[in-house]
């Protein structure tokens, strides 16, 4: 197994991906933590697997920069997912990165999120609702990808006749994040830019001649910015609305999705949460642990720097995976294994540090009523088919589950 587990690390490349990999990558994660740490990739860039190594690189943001203006020329070229991805707020350093947070951060305050609860509530009782009558679920299309979605609606005050469009713009932008990138897939992702600007350019025109309330609409707080006379530009606004989509979309759906997995092929763990409600609030962030929405992350140095004993030079492009460092034995005490009641539970499926996710009290709170209504109407659900994965590193989750609902 030793050999074996050197072999997988020795070999691995992001850019060649196997379908097994795809299926399950926590054993390759394991050999290149316990193997190769920090491992020289053949394309020149870094992929680190250990928890203490992604933490330093997090809170290091001199010498670890989130800037992706060099990595994603050469990716995207002069389009507009070079102008997207540039513009949006997780891949700027500061000044520009605090300015637009602290805008973003203001919008979704503690108490915008608690007065968010009411609705959400409603939301997914009327989803379990729509279930119940047709007696059986399609997990992500009927449950899981429906939610963030309308929250997200809501929050931006989105006219519900005009969501249709959001998720599938959101799946073609995310999915031009991916290490390689078809031309097909760059051609979706820059058309769904298009589309989505030029429909947030409409709503943000209809905004200002009639803003809404900036205790709940977060598009009307960040048009009017804060008080001192802060505001946002343009084109920052119009890319920012993109990214509160995306970065609360796809990841929220997986964390509904790949829960109610989990808590399925973990039959203790998923009588004990029936037997403890309560519990909802740790299990979820083992949740968050155990398969985390978002695997990936990235940054570039922009100095020489030594990490976990490697040096590297200015410029290197250093991938963080997530995946692998929520699995890591040195942080989390039998690591494999799935612990609704896991104390403490410091993962980094939110990252840490500057970047750390604007919309994570959010996230929690809609996970947790999503899973726990789901589990108290429907305790004998069970996954009835084959699920069917996004085919995604990045963004850990499940296209299709067929589910009974028992």
């Amino acid at each position: 197994m030793n050999a074996d587990a050197k072999e997988l690390a020795a070999s691995f490349d992001l850019e060649k991906l196997t379908p097994e990999f795809y299926d399950n990558p926590y054993p390759t994660y394991r050999a290149l933590r316990e193997n190769e740490p920090v491992k020289r990739l053949p394309n020149g860039t870094v992929f680190l697997t250990r928890y203490d190594d992604l933490v330093t690189t997090y809170k290091n943001t001199k010498s670890f920069s989130s800037d992706k203006k060099r990595e994603f020329a050469p990716k995207y070229g002069d389009s507009l997912l070079y102008e997207h991805h540039t513009t949006s707020l997780v891949f700027n350093d500061p000044p520009s990165h605090t300015r637009v947070r602290r805008l973003i951060m203001g919008a979704l305050s503690p108490r915008a999120i608690a007065g968010m609860e009411g609705d959400l509530i409603k939301l997914v009782d009327g989803l379990l609702d729509a279930i119940a009558a047709k007696g059986s679920c399609e997990l992500i299309e009927d449950f899981a990808a429906s939610i963030p979605i309308e929250v997200i609606g809501n929050l931006l005050d989105v006219p519900h006749e005009e969501r249709a469009p959001l998720r599938d713009w959101s799946l073609a932008i995310l999915g031009a994040l991916e290490p390689v990138v078809s031309p097909e897939a760059a051609a979706r992702g820059n058309k769904a830019v298009q589309d989505f600007l030029a429909y947030l350019e409409t709503l943000v025109a209809r905004r200002r001649q009639k803003p809404g309330n900036p205790e709940r609409d977060v598009l009307t707080r960040l048009i009017q910015g804060e008080g001192n006379g802060e505001r946002l530009t343009e084109k920052e606004l119009l890319h920012n609305c993109i990214f509160l989509l995306n970065a609360g979309h796809e990841t929220t759906t997986n964390l509904i999705g790949n829960g109610l997995v989990a808590l399925h092929r973990n039959p203790d763990q998923k009588q004990r949460l029936i037997d403890n409600p309560d519990m909802i609030k740790t299990a979820v962030e083992e949740m968050l642990r155990y398969e985390s929405s978002n695997q990936l992350g990235n940054r570039m140095t922009t100095e020489r720097v030594e990490l976990g004993g490697v040096v590297l030079d200015p410029g290197t492009s250093v991938t963080l995976c997530i995946g692998a460092a929520n699995r890591d034995p040195a942080q989390f005490p039998d690591a494999e294994r799935f612990d609704i009641a896991r104390t403490p539970n410091r993962h980094l499926a939110f990252a840490t540090g500057a970047h750390q996710c604007a919309g994570m009290a959010l996230a929690r709170l809609e996970g947790a009523i999503a899973i726990s209504r789901f589990l108290a109407r429907f305790p004998n659900y069970a996954v009835s088919g084959q699920p069917v994965r996004g085919g995604r590193v990045r963004f850990r989750g499940f296209l299709s589950v067929p589910c009974a609902i028992g």
